[in-house]
């Protein structure tokens, strides 16, 4: 169990994640890690590595994301109450051992809050159907609580009926219901195509992802065509992962911010090890602080860009042959 000092409780007091408590905390979490999780200990110690040199966040080792579908990442002494797996192949999905989903429920929750309000304030409707069709998935654990805590009796999951859904997201429109549609990117592109309305009033997020089913877009074309179909200024964009347990949002422009106990860091694909400065393109880092069970520094197959001093955008992603003269994944 983690000691008092980064006892869960902790997390959600940060207030700034650029602060120096949350630099504090991230460096206890660290030591913490090494010493519970043997996973991350026995990557650490593969880089030779010396713990105690470890003064700053920017020196911490990233556990790359690839750990999570071989081996079994979570602190010694803990036990899963429930286990989250990617969407993918089989013999090529995460697995997250999740100890505590109530630290999982107060982060999502309290991310939620912090930039969109109470949850009861929203007719919340969900366009799932690649996660509702198999089992294990943190999207619709997150999601079928938020649904829950509307209590609007049309908050729901939507899975082939977009007529029906289009009507109601017409009629909320119209009449000023606040009302939130989370989607996968290719059910949102199905709705625009068969139903284009005016949905200006109405926030529209994507959860990114194709699954197969189309060809990938880059986010700023995917933003493009449903804000023309939808006749609405801005798209929003939720990112995290089945390896997390936090969320950031975007609330238009493919621009991503981290509640106060996530950060994001970019690296170099060439040299991992190396962080790199605003406006450069490289690896995604990411420090949650809600992973105390597991790990919390995940280095994610993500490309992104630093865009100010809390900002981050997603370009896309990069496969192993993208990574030359990288030896992180072969640990």
């Amino acid at each position: 169990m983690p000691s008092p000092e980064i006892s869960p409780e902790r997390i959600f007091q940060l207030g700034s994640n650029q602060s120096a408590d949350f630099e504090q905390f991230a460096l206890e979490v660290f030591q913490f890690q090494y010493a519970h999780c043997q996973v991350y200990r026995e990557f650490v110690n593969a880089l030779r590595i010396d713990v105690a040199s470890i003064k700053n966040i920017g020196q911490i080792p990233f556990l790359p994301i690839e750990f999570f579908k071989t081996q079994q990442v979570i602190t010694e002494g803990q036990t899963a109450q429930v286990t989250f797996t990617s969407s993918g192949t089989t013999g090529d999905t995460s697995q997250h051992y999740v100890a505590d989903t109530s630290i999982y429920e107060t982060s999502f929750l309290k991310g939620f809050e912090l930039f969109y309000g109470n949850p009861n304030e929203y007719c919340i409707m969900a366009l799932l159907p690649s996660y509702l069709e198999r089992k294990g998935s943190s999207l619709i654990y997150m999601v079928n609580k938020l649904i829950q805590l509307s209590g609007h009796q049309e908050s729901g999951f939507y899975l082939d009926n977009l007529k029906e859904l289009s009507e109601k997201l017409s009629a909320f429109n119209k009449n000023g219901q606040k009302s939130l549609l989370l989607g996968v990117s290719f059910a949102l592109l199905d709705l625009a195509e068969q139903f284009p309305q005016d949905l200006s009033h109405t926030i529209i997020m994507e959860t990114g992802g194709m699954k197969g089913r189309r060809k990938e877009l880059l986010r700023i074309e995917l933003h493009h065509i449903l804000k023309k179909a939808f006749q609405t200024k801005a798209i929003h964009s939720e990112y995290g992962m089945t390896e997390l347990l936090s969320q950031a949002y975007s609330r238009g422009a493919g621009l991503f911010n981290c509640p106060p106990w996530m950060k994001v860091m970019i690296r170099d694909i060439n040299d991992p090890l190396k962080l790199l400065p605003k406006d450069k393109t490289g690896g995604i880092n990411i420090i949650d602080l809600a992973n105390i069970h597991s790990c919390s520094f995940i280095a994610a197959k993500d490309l992104g860009v630093m865009r100010g001093k809390n900002t981050f955008e997603v370009i896309g992603r990069y496969d192993n042959s993208d990574v030359r003269g990288c030896n992180l994944m072969v640990v």
